[in-house]
């Protein structure tokens, strides 16, 4: 009977949420609020609580984190993040600064302590990196010169949780300033190794890895990820971590045919993980949070707007693609719910996940929209105010130089 219960629920789970991707599919928007909400509304305080399924959706959850991490990592060669290190890094501290620290000023502000402060500036400073690539690829701006700048940010932001991660996982387990320190410097030491190996031996493992048959590579490719994310979990290291530096050791084509082969699985339990998180928030508990949620959306949106545009004036982007490239980075998603994933497990802060869950859920639907109307709004209040100081006998020929610089902008913007 308990499994027959089971079935069902987890059965309509999944079918809700595959009905709830096809709605949001067709309106372009990003899955990830209704998964959410989706949670919220079978969990606890929830219209229909689950009670079978839950410890199946806890492990397909812990999966689903895993997986967007080795998916990001297959993104990425040992070699690129090596250079994008070398010549972004500046982008990055800025990203850091202006992004990360409201987010910790909001915690302390709340009276939650230091170590709500350390996640909560997590969840505000990380952009979701799929749901900006969704968006770059449906606004057809693969191609702009401002997109490596965007992906830049987003790789050293990537970075950055392998070092974050081991932080707040031993502050969150109170651990003290020896035991965090020596588990950050493993897990330093560990990423070093790995993108050592990565560079000098990564065609060697790649080679190993690689397999003509399908079956074959999904298994040593999964079993292989499990195996890392379980170990480095066992030394206090993230599992996301983990999973993430075997993502960037595979290479070649065998990291494209394990993007290919995995994508399905990802998408299965990141989808999953968004529920179970949702499953523990208390629809009643988001309320009291609103407020701060909205004051931190709009401050942080604005934040990672300066970010982008600051980054792309860097890489000498005209101005049209400066708006773009901070319009982009606006939407949090799967990594800001991951951080304050592991601050709800271990139970510091009860208000945090109500107001990460609002915080997201904000700006996951506002990040699209600000990817699109960033530049033409800001375009549209700069030609007013330069209208306004220029004199009426020049007005004619502003307004032609004016007419002629997007189609030209637009050229120059592409690759």
């Amino acid at each position: 009977m308990h499994s027959a219960l089971f079935l069902i629920e987890f059965g309509a789970i999944i079918l809700g949420l595959g009905l709830l991707g096809r709605f949001a599919g067709r309106f372009q928007f990003s899955p990830i609020p209704l998964y959410l909400l989706a949670g919220l509304a079978f969990g606890e305080g929830g219209l229909l609580p689950l009670g079978a399924s839950e410890e199946f959706v806890a492990i397909g959850a812990e999966i689903g984190v895993i997986l967007l991490l080795l998916m990001l990592g297959l993104e990425y060669t040992a070699s690129d993040l090596v250079s994008n290190l070398k010549t972004q890094y500046p982008a990055g501290l800025v990203d850091f600064a202006l992004n990360a620290l409201p987010g910790a000023a909001m915690a302390l502000l709340l009276g939650w302590g230091p170590v709500a402060a350390v996640v909560l500036a997590g969840v505000t400073w990380i952009s979701s990196s799929g749901v900006i690539a969704k968006v770059l690829g449906d606004l057809g701006r693969l191609g702009n010169r401002e997109t490596p700048v965007i992906l830049s940010v987003l790789v050293l932001e990537d970075l950055a949780m392998a070092v974050y991660l081991p932080i707040v996982t031993a502050l969150l387990a109170g651990a003290s300033l020896a035991t965090g320190g020596a588990t950050l410097a493993v897990a330093l030491a560990v990423a070093g190794a790995v993108l050592f190996v990565a560079l000098r031996y990564g065609r060697v493992i790649s080679r190993f890895v690689s397999s003509d048959d399908p079956e074959k590579l999904l298994l040593v490719v999964l079993g292989l990820t499990l195996l890392v994310a379980g170990i480095a979990q066992q030394l206090q290291v993230s599992a996301a971590v983990g999973a993430f530096l075997v993502g960037i050791a595979l290479s070649g084509e065998v990291a494209e045919g394990a993007h290919n082969l995995l994508s399905p699985l990802r998408d299965l339990f990141a989808a999953v993980f968004f529920v179970f998180f949702g499953l523990h928030t208390d629809p009643a508990s988001i309320p009291p949070v609103i407020v701060p949620a909205l004051a931190l959306a709009v401050v942080t949106a604005l934040t990672k707007i300066a970010t982008g545009y600051w980054a792309a004036k860097r890489a000498g982007i005209s101005a049209k693609g400066r708006w773009r490239a901070g319009g982009a980075l606006v939407a949090r998603g799967e990594f800001s719910i991951v951080i304050a994933g592991l601050a709800v497990t271990a139970g510091i802060e009860p208000s945090l996940g109500p107001l990460a869950t609002a915080y997201v859920l904000v700006l996951v639907i506002v990040g699209p929209l600000t990817a699109r109307y960033t530049e033409p709004i800001a375009l549209r209040l700069s030609g007013r105010r330069g209208k306004a100081a220029t004199a009426p006998s020049a007005g004619s020929a502003t307004r032609s130089v004016e007419a002629l610089e997007p189609a030209a902008d637009d050229t120059a913007g592409r690759l």
